[in-house]
Parts: structure tokens; C-alpha cells; sequence
């Protein structure tokens, strides 16, 4: 079973005074830990010995709250290194690193509990750390840890871990598990399962724990083991109740000693007087407790000096064994004051309460003989300049809340063994005199006690009286009742145990359903309480607790439906308000999610939603960092899409490019489509991309039907060439079809037009092609926008403005659009639109050589232009112009300039001659 591995510090790269690396191998509420110099060099280095070899399974660092690495790596080794060892070479194997978080969330005021799961064989350990987190507060860039705890396995053990004892066949057999998950805190302390790791192994365990108390729970621990293998099982009963309430205990005892340390640091003796006496006082109480029940045999466990923290703790079956400490005489200054109340041991554990489990453990021992000795706590410490934060952060778990403020505890009178609530303090009854006046001063110390059984007693016996009480009871009397439980449930929704709470909703369901009803009292009773209860529902909500969250979650959303509750529309006015930028993630959660559940549930009729207040809050929350928060805003703006399609989209940005950039309001604008059956845009484009794939099949077939065409006429020319040479006084007529000198675009005709003369007219002179600017390929006008559009080696630096249809460059698209200087497009049923001179026409084929080729036509068409304002115009059907060796043509077997690629292929009218 792994378990708590002690060590030493080898080596350090350095540390700031007074803040050794031997800090860390001492866990208490008070350490200080490591810390590294001021301004120093990065990567820092610390080297841990492990009291033997063993199979690390478990790391955990606790981090400093503002001194924070940003990364630290860990490695391992059989052996020290040859730089220490100079005999032998072998070197730190690389297990990995972790990241720490850099703290801006809580503003530096908690620390970072890190737990590592490995698996890796050694004796030596080292840990890297490399560059802090900045922040104001860490002034000299300085990296710290405050504990580490390894947790694991010896290497070398023998057979024994082999061994099944009898305990674990009974559970293997009778399919029982040893643990019970709806209840930690009854847990018991014995697993059967060889990976099983303790709660009092955890690091903290030690580190919120008085160390004097967390020695006494471990051999309460070891005694209760021992008393379930004798089957002395009403004893070991005792002792795992003892250790339950122990451990409240020992919390309570560090705060105390950190509040003592604190006062001490502001020189405030008298306070560190008080908590030094309190402290001794509350502990002997507890002492006196544990042997009244006879939990505790000798004087041992009782007079361990409670400044000296447990040192790191070795297996017993390990071969590794460390010699006992002496025990220490008990601090003085000892009952000079009253006695201090608090019956801890008669309370029975809550939820909250750390469980213990079965360990193997020697409790009073020291580092071994080979390490260094560490001075005693009192002396080696320095102290602390921050107490610990409330909360502790558990692998798996959420952190647990604060306990709630309870009354000043100094004054109070000790209690009897029977569990009588204690009586009420000045401060207490001040507090609830009107409770006190109308239920009795018994149920309220009830509700006020210490031990949550009383409380949770107070509430039922509360919820008996009430359901007793008769008909025809005074009014006022009744009010008067009813408003002091509320201020009692009040103070129960606060309660962190989990049955107290429970109790305080079923009271407060009872009042608003039943009593109310009963003796007909007016709304204004039930408003008071529903206005005095849900703010601190919403407020448990974003409880660190799963199961207490979804408690406060179901109950409202129960109590919003309650007939009594629902017409008075005060619960989704509390929903709807703007969630607050320092809000916690659960409440920010749970407050959408609740949102949402009473929507569906209630509709925007005569509910307190209506479309303007959830739109307003659904939109704000989708600025929200959290993405569940982002994810539930969107159904909810969806679903009251649903609703009110025309009013919900008042409140949102337009449909249009730029909006959609943000992916919420992308997936909002798309379910919107689904909502009305309409495509959205991902189906319209995967649509288009269909169209242009079909388009472009039937073009590729005309281009290879206008091939064959075109090398049949080359057919027919070739014959009457041969033709002309069998009968040269055979006379042609001068309309003979040689359609193999016609340019199939602009309709010129001219002998020159050979398969040279014919690229050279396409390239340069036919009017109703052009030269794309940006890629240089030959293309027909008309279908310029098209090419620039979806062909254009350019293209994806163009976009379609949907007014006009043309291709406008990116970059302008946006300035084209708001301007609106462009003319509307019309259908291509209607016209056909020119892209040089941007103006609308005739349709149809025959009008686009009217448009480019007349004179009343397009005046952008540099080469119509060109031929208008030339003087001497070559005369149609005498070829182009002579070239520099002044023959009418291009001569044979020149090279003809040519695009890449020929002419451009988008349009089935394109005729390429390679």
C-alpha cells in the first residue's frame, strides 16, 4: 500500500535567509517552506534523499501564493550523480514537469495544491524550477515552495505486500466495498485495495492539521486497526468517531497557532497571550475527552510537545526504521483562566470531515542518522508572513468553503456529555432576541450550537412546532413565528454540513406550502420569505461542493414552480440580473443554467422573464470568460427564438460578415436558420461549391466538344489545300466556309488567322477578350467577375458585393459596401452586366458584341478604344498589323507570346490553340 515516504535535502542551487530548503521536510500549518534568493539565476535546483529506494507513485507541492514558478520538473535517480559522487556516473532520469497556475484569479491571496501521479523507481529526487510568474507582489522575481510530499511503495520490500489477509478475502468474496462514497466523513479508515492511498498520508493532512493532534489521530488510526483484526468492533467504533472529531480539532488548533504567529509578528503579545491560553485550554479539554472515553493508554499521546511538528514518517514494515523521539514535558501556563467550552468529541462527523484510512505508520520517530537533524519547530520556523487560506484544494474534489462565523465561543459554558446545545452568549442573544421571544431560548441555542446534530434538531423540532400549531392561533402570534424561522433558516442555509442545510429547505418548503396556506396569512408573509431566503440560495449555488450546488440548484427551481411562489414572479427577477465580473464559476453557472431550466418551465407570459430581460442577460453572457456560461447563453437566446423571433432579434447585432467573424454569434445566426428551415450559410456554400463543380464539368465537355469541331474544319482545310494542288485552275468562290480563319468570339474573318495568327488575334486585338491584370490569362469579358471570382490565381483577394455582383478586392470590399455608390445588378433573365463599365444591358449573347464591339457600346474596352482613336485603322480581313520583318503576318514558326495556361476556361465560348 503506498504511504508518506520521509526525506532530506541533499542539495540546494541557494535560498533567501531564514528560508532553507530543509523547511520542506516538516509539515505543519506554519511553515514557511523554501524560497529562493532574491534576483536569482534560473533554472533553481533542490536534490531529496528518500529514506530508501521505493516506487514513487504520488508527488504533491503546495505552492507559495504569490513566489510561483511557471513550470517545475521533476527527475530521479538510483544514485547521486558523478558531480556529487565522483565514483559513479549515472545520472537523473526526466519524469516530466508541471505547469502552476500564475494566481491572478484569486488576486495571490491562495495557494496551489498540485498533486503529480507517477510511476518511477529511485532514491533521489530532484526538482528544477524555472522562471516565477510576475506580479506586484513578488518584487525580487523570487520562486518558493512551501511543502512537498512523496507518497510511495518500497522498491526492495519483500513478499509481505503479496500477503491477503482475511480482512480483504471477506471483502473480496462478499463483493463488499470498504468505502463508502455518499458519506466520507463515516468512512472507514481500512482499504483492502494495494493502491489505496490514506487521507492522513495527504499533504493536507499536515499542513491544516495541529501537528500534535495529527499524531494522536494516526495512533488512534493504528489502534482502531487493531481493534477491527480482534473483532472488537463497538471499540472501533469509538475510536473512528474520536477520530472524525479529532480532526476538526486539530483544524481548529493550526488556525489558532497561525493567529497566534500572526499576532506575534505585529508585536501584539496580549492577543498572543490569549490564543496561547485558548489554545492550551481547548486542548485540554480534548484531552480530558479522550480519556474520559478511554481512547488514550499512558501519558504519551498527552504529553507530546505540541511546537514540535511531526517529522517525516517511514512504513513500519520498511527496512528503513527511525528511533523515537523523547517525549517532552506539556507547555505551562496551563488553567489560569475559566475553562473553555467546546464539546467537540460529542459531535458526530460531518460531510466536510477528513476520513481517515488504514496506514502502517511509526508516529514518534526522527529523520535517520545519515541526514541532518532538524532543530525543533519553535526554533527553526521563522514565521509566517501569511496565515494559510481557509480552503484546501483535494485531487478530485472541490476546495472546502470556510466554516461559517459561529458566536464568540470564549464566553460560553462547557456542555454535557448528553449533547445539550451550550447555552447562548451575550452577542447571541443580542443577535435573535426576537427568535428568542416567540420560539423559546432552548430551540434557538439549539440553532445556535456548535455540534450540527443540535442544530439540525433545532430545525425539525422547529418544523414539529409549526405543523402543531392550531388554527385560530392570533395572527400576530403567527407572524411573529413565521419570521423568526426564517431568520433561523437563514442562518441554516449558511450551515456547511450537509443535513443542517437540508433541514433549513425542508422547513422553508413547509412554511411557504403549508403553514401559510393554513392560516391563511397574506402574500406579503410569503414574499418576506422568499426575498429573505433566495438571495442565499443563489448565493450556495456556487458552493465549492457539487452536491450542496445542485441541492440549492433543484430547490429553487422547486420553489420558483410552487403556486404560492410563482405568481408573485420574484425568483427570475433575481436571475436575470447582469452576472458580476468577480463571480465565481460555479455561480456564474448555476445562475444561467437555473436561467434556462425556468424558461422552459415558465414561459415570458406573466412570469417575471420577458424578452427584453433574458435577451439583455443572455447577450451580456456571452462576454462571459467561462465557456459553459457562453454555451447555455446561446441555448437560451435559441430558445427564445422560438418564442419571439422578431423581438429577439432587436437585441442582436445584424447578420452580416463581420458579425458572423464571432463564432457565438455565428452558431446563434445558424440556429436561427434551422429554427425557419432555411439553409445555413455552411449548406449554401457546400450548395454553391455542387453548382460550380457541375458548371465546370459541362464546360470542360463543350471545350472537348469545340476541340473535335475545331479539328475537323483542320480536316476539311487540309483537303481543299490538297485539292488546290491536284487542279490548280479548279477557282474557289469568295464564300467558300473557311471557318478555320473566323475568330470564334468577336466574328472577324482574315486569311492571316492561321494557328499562330489566331493566338496572336486572341491575345492581343479580338474585342471581346481581355488580359486578366492579375494573372494574366486571356478571358472573355463577360465572364471576368466569374474568374476573378472562383479562377483567378488572385482570387481568394477578391469578394462578391451583393448589390452590384461584381468582384471588388477585399481590402475595399468593406468601404464598396457602405458607400452603396454601385449600381444594383439585375437578374441575368433581365440584363447583362458589363464589369469594365459597370452598367447594366440587353441580355443575351449577341448583345454583349453589340455592347464591346459598337461604337454606342462600352467605353472601358481599352482595345475597342484603342482601334477608335487610331489613325490609320487596318482595314478588316487584312490580318493584323505587320510585324518588324514587315511581312502581312506572323511568320512561320515564330513564337507567338502566349499566357500561362492559353485562354481562360471559364466559359464554353473559349477557344484555346496551343
Amino acid at each position: 500500500m503506498p504511504h508518506k515516504v520521509g526525506f532530506v535535502v541533499v542539495s540546494s542551487s541557494g535560498h533567501e535567509d531564514g528560508f532553507s530548503a530543509r523547511e520542506l521536510m516538516i509539515h505543519a500549518p506554519t511553515v514557511s517552506g523554501w524560497r529562493s534568493p532574491r534576483f536569482c539565476q534560473f533554472p533553481q535546483e533542490i536534490v531529496l534523499q528518500m529514506v530508501e529506494r521505493c516506487r514513487i507513485r504520488k508527488l504533491q507541492l503546495l505552492a507559495h501564493q504569490y513566489m510561483i514558478s511557471s513550470k517545475i520538473e521533476f527527475y530521479i535517480s538510483e544514485s547521486l550523480p558523478e558531480y556529487f559522487m565522483p565514483y559513479q556516473a549515472e545520472r537523473f532520469r526526466r519524469l516530466g514537469y508541471v505547469s502552476l497556475c500564475d494566481n491572478e484569479k484569486t488576486g495571490c491571496k491562495a495557494r496551489e495544491l498540485k498533486s503529480v501521479y507517477v510511476d518511477a523507481v529511485g532514491q533521489f529526487l530532484k526538482l528544477i524550477f524555472h522562471q516565477n510568474h510576475a506580479n506586484k507582489y513578488n518584487i525580487y522575481n523570487q520562486v518558493s515552495l512551501v511543502a512537498i510530499n512523496i507518497i510511495g511503495d518500497p522498491a526492495d520490500f519483500g513478499d509481505e505486500n503479496n500477503f491477503t489477509s482475511r480482512e480483504k478475502l471477506i471483502d473480496h468474496y462478499l463483493g463488499h466495498s470498504p468505502h463508502n462514497p455518499e458519506d466520507p466523513a463515516l468512512e472507514g479508515t481500512y482499504a483492502g485495495r494495494s493502491d489505496y492511498i490514506s487521507p492522513l498520508d495527504d499533504l493536507a493532512f499536515d499542513m491544516y492539521q495541529d501537528p500534535e493532534v495529527a499524531q494522536i489521530i494516526r495512533r488512534l488510526d493504528e489502534k482502531k486497526r487493531e481493534a477491527v483484526q480482534k473483532e472488537r468492533y463497538d471499540h472501533a467504533k469509538k475510536l473512528k468517531q474520536a477520530i472524525a472529531d479529532l480532526q476538526k480539532v486539530g483544524e481548529r488548533l493550526g488556525r489558532y497557532e497561525v493567529e497566534k504567529r500572526c499576532a506575534v509578528e505585529k508585536e501584539d503579545y496580549d492577543l498572543a497571550k490569549e490564543k496561547k491560553q485558548q489554545m492550551a485550554r481547548y486542548r485540554a479539554q480534548v484531552y480530558e475527552q479522550l480519556e474520559l472515553h478511554g481512547l488514550l493508554q499512558g501519558e504519551l499521546e498527552l504529553r507530546r510537545p505540541f511546537a514540535l511538528p511531526p517529522q517525516p514518517l517511514a512504513h513500519p514494515s520498511s527496512p528503513h526504521h527511525w528511533k523515537p523521539v523523547p517525549s517532552l514535558p506539556r507547555p505551562e501556563e496551563m488553567g489560569a483562566e475559566d475553562t473553555f467550552v467546546d464539546s467537540v468529541l460529542q459531535e458526530k462527523p460531518s460531510a466536510r470531515t477528513l476520513t481517515s484510512s488504514p496506514r502502517h505508520s511509526a508516529v514518534d520517530q526522527s529523520l535517520p542518522a545519515a541526514g541532518p537533524a532538524p532543530r525543533s519547530h519553535a526554533e527553526a520556523l521563522p514565521y509566517d508572513e501569511r496565515p494559510l487560506p481557509a480552503t484546501r484544494k483535494q485531487p478530485g474534489e472541490a476546495p472546502v468553503e470556510p466554516d461559517v462565523k459561529e458566536a464568540d465561543n470564549g464566553d460560553a459554558q462547557r456542555g454535557g456529555i448528553s449533547g445539550e446545545p451550550e447555552p447562548l452568549t451575550e452577542k447571541a442573544l443580542r443577535e435573535a432576541s426576537s427568535a428568542v421571544d416567540a420560539l423559546g431560548e432552548t430551540l434557538v441555542a439549539g440553532a445556535y450550537s456548535k455540534m450540527w446534530s443540535c442544530r439540525e434538531d433545532a430545525l425539525l423540532a422547529l418544523y414539529k412546532k409549526l405543523m402543531e400549531m392550531p388554527v385560530g392561533t392570533p395572527k400576530e402570534d403567527l407572524k411573529n413565528m413565521l419570521r423568526a424561522s426564517v431568520f433561523l433558516i437563514r442562518r441554516a442555509i449558511k450551515d456547511i454540513v450537509t443535513s443542517v442545510f437540508l433541514a433549513s429547505l425542508k422547513l422553508l418548503k413547509m412554511i411557504i406550502t403549508q403553514f401559510v396556506p393554513k392560516h391563511k396569512l397574506s402574500k406579503v408573509e410569503t414574499t418576506h420569505c422568499v426575498e429573505r431566503a433566495v438571495p442565499l440560495l443563489l448565493a450556495r449555488t456556487g458552493d465549492s461542493s457539487a452536491r450542496l450546488r445542485v441541492m440549492a440548484v433543484n430547490f429553487i427551481q422547486e420553489m420558483a414552480l410552487f403556486k404560492e411562489v410563482k405568481s408573485l414572479q420574484l425568483i427570475p427577477s433575481y436571475l436575470v440580473q447582469p452576472l458580476k465580473a468577480n463571480a465565481s464559476v460555479h455561480l456564474a453557472m448555476s445562475q444561467v443554467d437555473l436561467l434556462a431550466r425556468l424558461l422552459r418551465d415558465l414561459g415570458t407570459e406573466s412570469s417575471g422573464f420577458t424578452v427584453d430581460n433574458v435577451m439583455k442577460f443572455a447577450v451580456s453572457a456571452l462576454e462571459h470568460r467561462v465557456y459553459e456560461v457562453r454555451e447555455t447563453a446561446v441555448r437560451v437566446i435559441l430558445d427564445m427564438y422560438r418564442q419571439h423571433p422578431a423581438l429577439t432579434l432587436e437585441h442582436l447585432p445584424p447578420d452580416d460578415s463581420s458579425t458572423r467573424r464571432n463564432l457565438l454569434y455565428k452558431a446563434i445566426f445558424e440556429g436561427f436558420a434551422k429554427i425557419d428551415g432555411r439553409p445555413t450559410d455552411a449548406e449554401i456554400q457546400a450548395q454553391k461549391r455542387a453548382v460550380r463543380k457541375e458548371a465546370e464539368k459541362q464546360k470542360k465537355e463543350e471545350i472537348k466538344a469545340l476541340q473535335g469541331q475545331l479539328a475537323a474544319l483542320k480536316e476539311m482545310q487540309a483537303a481543299v489545300q490538297v485539292g488546290r494542288v491536284a487542279s490548280p485552275g479548279l477557282a474557289f468562290t469568295s464564300d467558300f466556309p473557311f471557318h478555320c480563319s473566323l475568330c470564334i468570339f468577336c466574328g472577324e474573318r482574315s486569311e492571316s488567322f492561321t494557328e499562330e495568327g489566331l493566338d496572336l488575334h486572341y491575345w492581343k486585338h479580338c474585342l471581346m477578350l481581355m488580359r486578366c491584370d492579375h494573372c494574366r490569362q486571356v478571358v472573355e469579358i463577360s465572364s471576368l467577375t466569374e474568374h476573378l471570382l472562383t479562377e483567378c490565381d488572385k482570387r481568394d483577394g477578391f469578394g462578391k458585393c451583393h448589390r452590384c455582383s461584381e468582384a471588388v478586392p477585399k481590402e475595399e470590399l468593406p468601404r464598396h459596401i457602405r458607400a452603396k455608390e454601385c449600381s444594383p445588378a439585375k437578374s441575368e433573365k433581365l440584363a447583362n452586366r458589363c464589369p469594365l463599365c459597370h452598367e447594366n444591358f440587353t441580355p443575351g449573347e449577341e448583345a454583349w458584341k453589340a455592347h464591346l464591339m459598337g461604337p454606342s457600346g462600352c467605353t472601358m474596352n481599352l482595345r475597342k478604344t484603342h482601334i477608335l482613336y487610331k489613325v490609320a485603322a487596318p482595314q478588316q480581313g487584312k490580318g493584323p498589323p505587320a510585324s518588324k520583318s514587315g511581312s502581312s503576318g506572323p511568320k512561320t514558326g515564330s513564337k507567338i507570346p502566349t499566357p500561362k495556361g492559353g485562354l481562360s476556361k471559364s466559359s464554353s465560348r473559349t477557344h484555346t490553340r496551343r
